[in-house]
């Protein structure tokens, strides 16, 4: 199954909602974090969020997606790192300054 991109840092495999590990990348205007400043972390740059997303749909449609799955985050969904042909999604988002560590 070809992964569906939702935003910069995650994506969905079919029924399997996959956030990237180790990244965040900015909030899309939808995203509930931004709604009256409430949670201070939250990176509420529409216009990188687009951009975030967008470039990410183009990294994982170079080639194969090969997911390394880590676990489960708060929300259920799988955490994981995500490679195209031996790169990295989250280092090259991190690179483009489309992504930040998050550890």
């Amino acid at each position: 199954l070809a992964p569906r991109v939702h935003d910069g840092d995650t994506i969905r495999c079919g029924r399997e909602r996959i956030r990237i590990a180790a990244i965040d990348a900015p909030e899309l205007p939808d995203s509930p974090k931004c709604e009256s400043a409430r949670d201070p972390r939250a990176w509420c740059d529409y216009a990188k969020g687009y951009a975030s997303r967008d470039s990410l749909r183009a990294f994982l449609a170079q080639g194969p997606v090969k997911v390394q799955r880590l676990g489960t985050d708060r929300y259920g969904r799988t955490l994981a790192r995500l490679t195209v042909n031996g790169r990295d999604a989250g280092e090259y988002l991190i690179r483009k300054r489309l992504a930040r560590r998050w550890l």
